[in-house]
């Protein structure tokens, strides 16, 4: 498992950067991983999204459909994509700190 930092963030993750324990994850922990996926800020659509995904995790147990992620949070598949340049599953599931998607998302 590489550690992975970023300024005073140090987290576990594995090969593909997603977090060994989501439990840690923080606003702080979401910057620093950002920071991978050519994100250099966190607008309130980028939280939109996270939150979103983070919340869907939590009462699911897994990432939701990308057609779910669109509809519920009215954004669409391009602008996800402006959002996060590696896409919903890749990018925005890697930020907020969910476990890397099996194709759900």
């Amino acid at each position: 498992m590489p550690l992975f930092e970023w300024e005073d963030v140090k987290i576990m993750v594995d090969e593909d950067g997603f977090m060994e324990n989501p439990e840690e994850w923080n606003e702080r922990v979401a910057l620093a991983l950002a920071s991978t996926e050519d994100v250099t800020e966190l607008t309130e659509d980028h939280w939109k999204i996270i939150n979103y995904l983070r919340d869907y995790f939590k009462q699911y147990g897994i990432a939701p459909m990308i057609r779910k992620l669109c509809k519920e949070t009215g954004f669409s598949l391009k602008t996800i994509y402006e959002l996060f340049p590696s896409g919903p599953a890749k990018g925005a599931c890697k930020v907020a700190g969910l476990a890397k998607p099996t194709g759900c998302v």
